[in-house]
């Protein structure tokens, strides 16, 4: 059997030029190695967590698909799937919360920070366990913070699981998901005496991780930054956002060390252009010659070259909603099939067993 490789992303808005550099791109060149065993899915239970607009959620797994797809993503090699047409995930979601701590879980940093979010807390995060249990606990019965949002990681786990995942690619910010799930794996795994999950790896591509920058100077691109290059923007708005981007008053020294928001453009020039570009601007730049306006024309041409396709491809793709549902069909029977053998042999295992 090959290894599994499984990945999700909410579906809360357009994928960005951060989502395909950063891994896109890397699982179109997985899907034609033909190596892994493929999994990719479109985690709207996990967007449930922020109580999306429930049309505005729907469009947006729509778009995400035909995004996937419009991007290189192969339906026939690689198994595309929704998260909530797997209906063994809630079940397992519910049976392996019997082995999850509610303190291990409000003490994952995710969910201290996106708790504080939700309750419009702006003071001094502290450390203290019993501080934060008391913020997010409160005396406000008009605030709360949803308990999906907490056990977000035994979802998160959940689909790791139930597919036999071998491998996860996660950023940084996931990385304390991933080892809370080898951990719950390891627990199930101890204390029913039985050899049954995998503790998952997080999955580099075998390189170093891509992080693309955003456009204001600061940060990785995202959409919650507003930061970001989505993959179908049209030309005149994709080149407007470029041009804005945040430079400084150019370098008055030649070789002189770039400032942040200037080295964020060469590094996602690195990852659009050729090498001979990049040499030429970095050059220009150490002689005290550089003209970002030029840079940036050019940063926006390689961007399109990329974008403008997936765009174009885009668009054929999710004006055709029966193709669309047979996707998403076929990749539901995928899915399931690895999701029911793992949840009737969970439940052999728990004892909850048919007479």
């Amino acid at each position: 059997m090959k290894p599994i490789v499984l990945s999700g992303i909410r579906p809360t808005g357009q994928l960005h030029l951060g989502n395909y550099l950063g891994a896109l791109q890397k699982f179109v060149k997985m899907q034609q190695e033909g190596i892994y065993e493929n999994f990719f899915f479109i985690a709207d239970l996990h967007a449930l967590t922020t109580n999306p607009d429930p049309k505005a959620l729907h469009e947006n797994v729509k778009n995400v698909l035909a995004e996937y797809i419009a991007a290189g993503l192969d339906p026939e090699k690689s198994t595309l799937f929704i998260q909530s047409d797997v209906h063994e995930i809630p079940e397992l979601y519910l049976l392996l919360n019997m082995h999850v701590g509610i303190g291990e879980l409000m003490r994952t940093a995710a969910f201290k920070d996106k708790a504080r979010k939700q309750l419009g807390i702006t003071s001094p995060a502290t450390d203290d366990d019993e501080d934060m249990a008391r913020e997010i606990i409160g005396g406000n019965s008009n605030k709360r913070v949803n308990a999906g949002l907490l056990t977000y990681p035994t979802l998160m786990a959940v689909d790791i699981l139930i597919q036999k995942a071998d491998f996860v690619p996660v950023g940084k910010d996931q990385e304390q998901h991933l080892e809370l799930t080898r951990r719950f794996a390891r627990r199930f795994n101890s204390f029913y005496n039985v050899d049954f999950f995998k503790e998952p790896q997080n999955f580099n591509f075998g390189g170093e991780p891509v992080k693309v920058p955003g456009l204001d100077g600061s940060g990785k691109m995202g959409k919650s930054e507003g930061n970001c290059l989505y993959l179908i923007d049209e030309d005149k708005p994709l080149r407007k956002k470029v041009m804005r981007a945040v430079t400084d008053a150019g370098p008055t020294e030649p070789n002189q060390p770039m400032a942040e928001p200037v080295k964020n453009l060469f590094a996602i020039l690195k990852l659009v252009a050729t090498p001979d570009k990049v040499q030429f601007f970095t050059d220009a730049y150490n002689r005290c010659e550089i003209r970002y306006g030029d840079l940036k024309k050019e940063l926006a041409e390689d961007i399109l070259a990329i974008t403008a396709p997936i765009r174009e491809r885009y668009k054929e793709i999710r004006n055709d909603e029966a193709y669309l549902r047979r996707v998403v069909e076929m990749g539901a029977e995928k899915a399931r099939a690895h999701a029911r053998k793992t949840v009737e042999d969970v439940r052999q295992i728990m004892g909850i067993l048919p007479f």
